[in-house]
């Protein structure tokens, strides 16, 4: 069985491979263990994005967050870049169209944007090379970010007259007002080492694909439904201050937990000895 994505046939939701040719922009599998990888394929282009490669990332987002049995998504990107960013292409090309054309679209990656930061499993980004302008907000929407040390960010958008607009609330987020401020209005590229001092990146790698298989493994030893829990616990937590209301709240996310069939699993897990149900060790 097959069904459309942006005009082009893509297989059901199965263990495979999801994109409809080897040389799609935007490639898709999902292993049979639960790990997705969305990958940017716009090699000759340094993975620079547009309105298509926008929405297929968004039509994967929204199918994957409802296939049964994800574990963990990795956004990775072929070549030497992760991604050099909004093509430029493509942005000369908007101007020639309406402000309400505009708008529209730009909304568009702001949904990628929201639905990258509030998907239910682990997010993973793995970068190598330079990951310019819109591709920092991607990064800063996932859970957890690994580099390699030859790794370049930059917001560069100030110096062809635009602005890091959708992408700033996660980016302040990420690394803080009082830095964003500096990064967006100089311009300036900065290092991996810096990007990690920053808060931009958790680790640097010399090998950070194994590193990230290394997570994976990490992030399947632990329960599905108190990682989706856990995500939405941080940004919670990140979004309202510390008041009966959210004692309430934090109190009932526990107690609900405890008596779910995972947590009861957990811990009968725990007390036997033995990995819980969801560890691929389980017999």
């Amino acid at each position: 069985m097959t069904q459309q994505h942006n005009g082009n046939p893509v297989r059901d939701c199965d263990p495979g491979h999801w994109h409809c040719t080897a040389d799609a922009e935007v490639l898709c599998t999902v292993s049979e263990s639960g790990i997705a990888t969305l990958t940017f394929n716009r090699v000759s282009k340094h993975n620079a994005f547009h309105a298509e490669i926008i929405q297929s990332l968004l039509g994967y987002l929204r199918k994957l967050k409802h296939h049964p049995g994800l574990r963990v998504l990795i956004l990775k990107a072929n070549g030497k870049h992760f991604s050099a960013g909004a093509d430029l292409e493509w942005m000369m090309s908007m101007a020639e169209h309406s402000v309400k054309k505009n708008r529209a679209d730009a909304l568009e990656l702001a949904a990628l944007l929201y639905e990258l930061d509030t998907f239910p499993t682990p997010t993973i980004a793995q970068i190598q090379g330079s990951a310019f302008g819109g591709a920092l907000g991607l990064i800063c929407c996932c859970d957890i970010a690994v580099a390699s040390p030859d790794a370049r960010f930059c917001l560069s958008e100030v110096r062809i007259g635009l602005l890091p607009a959708t992408i700033g609330p996660y980016v302040c987020r990420a690394i803080g007002q009082r830095q964003a401020r500096r990064y967006m209005l100089t311009a300036e590229s900065m290092d991996a080492t810096t990007a990690q001092q920053l808060g931009l990146l958790h680790e640097i790698s010399e090998q950070p694909e194994t590193r990230v298989e290394e997570l994976v493994a990490l992030l399947l030893e632990n329960s599905p439904q108190s990682l989706a829990q856990t995500k939405l616990l941080c940004q919670l937590c990140d979004q309202h201050e510390i008041d009966p209301a959210l004692m309430k709240k934090t109190s009932q996310l526990i107690a609900d937990i405890r008596v779910s069939p995972e947590g009861q699993e957990g811990l009968a897990a725990f007390f036997a000895r033995r990995p819980p149900a969801w560890s691929p060790r389980y017999e």
